[in-house]
């Protein structure tokens, strides 16, 4: 009995621990989603000739995302009348949960990391498509043409650019042998997957702008031809909701391409002094930075060249980049 209850008390202690530190990673993320926010429009305001946020906390703006974020909370829940209400209200939850429970498989050190699953990698790909049907939901529960739209670009778009996305890093797979994250990062201790796999890393970079709906990719929410796409209808917090879902994804992607492609917490030679954990924050740091640059460099594409790309380039690129990744393989093998 006394044994049971030991057990009983660790098991609840270690649950605790585990609860306190999933808060503690919410905490960190959001504070990473107000600060992108704010440096995406920094960043974008450097490279057009434009300062930016500077009037709400000093001359660096560094409280305007803050007045942003209390605003949009201070704001009226609208809800349209002929709107199914169920499922208009559930829908924002749907696309954040998902960005959220990603986050638990990546390993930011050797030492960090929430679930260290067998096949982390092909557990973040299917979660993450869960996220699509929370924008289709809340698109077809407005009741609004727009927003219709919006939803069905968005599904159309996931669709097209998960494929390349997923094919693109077999090569990762074949030469690390294995879907684990950790794993991954081990296999790069002798080079970086960006060097031994640059095809599949371009591949998969252009498919997760696509996948994170970001300039050029951003049909789902074209302001020019649909308003605002498919959250048109939302505002005030359940708004906030979708915007957040996407920041989240914007994290969690670039911890992605970190771990699969930049060695993840693994040191340049001879600088192996320097702790993992700062590694991988440089690492992840230029990944957010690229991402930030291309907003402010290409324009939008049109609907038919955004799906033309995705099939007739992207797939038959990442195709013949598994082939050639096995070929080479065999070749090693052989000599």
């Amino acid at each position: 009995m006394v044994e049971d209850l030991l057990h009983s008390s660790a098991g609840w202690l270690n649950f605790g621990i585990f609860f306190l530190l999933a808060v503690v990673l919410l905490l960190v993320v959001l504070g990473f989603v107000t600060y992108a926010i704010l440096a995406e429009r920094k960043v974008m305001g450097y490279m057009q000739m434009r300062h930016g946020p500077n009037q709400v906390g000093g001359r660096w703006g560094l409280l305007q995302t803050v007045a942003d974020v209390l605003k949009l909370l201070l704001k009226e829940d609208v809800i349209p009348k002929l709107a199914d209400r169920p499922l208009f209200i559930i829908a924002p939850v749907i696309a954040f949960a998902p960005a959220f429970m990603v986050l638990a498989t990546i390993p930011f050190t050797d030492k960090f990391q929430f679930a260290d699953i067998g096949v982390g990698l092909l557990y973040y790909i299917a979660v993450s498509g869960i996220t699509t049907v929370g924008i289709v939901t809340g698109a077809w529960a407005s009741n609004n043409k727009y927003a219709l739209l919006g939803g069905m670009r968005a599904a159309a778009q996931m669709i097209s650019y998960e494929i390349p996305l997923i094919m693109s890093v077999v090569g990762v797979v074949l030469l690390s042998g294995s879907l684990n994250l950790n794993d991954i990062v081990e296999a790069q201790k002798n080079g970086w997957f960006i060097v031994w796999q640059p095809i599949g890393f371009i591949v998969f970079f252009i498919a997760a702008v696509a996948e994170l709906n970001r300039v050029p990719f951003d049909l789902p929410e074209a302001e020019s031809e649909l308003i605002a796409g498919f959250h048109i209808e939302y505002s005030g917090f359940r708004w906030a909701f979708f915007m957040l879902a996407e920041y989240v994804y914007f994290f969690a992607m670039a911890a992605l391409i970190t771990v699969l492609f930049l060695g993840g917490w693994l040191p340049l030679p001879f600088l192996g002094f320097i702790p993992g954990a700062v590694w991988f924050a440089l690492k992840f740091t230029a990944v957010v930075f690229i991402l930030l640059w291309f907003r402010s460099t290409f324009p939008r594409v049109r609907a038919d060249q955004l799906m033309e790309f995705g099939w007739k380039v992207l797939l038959p690129i990442a195709l013949a980049n598994i082939f050639l990744t096995a070929l080479i393989m065999e070749l090693v093998k052989l000599f």
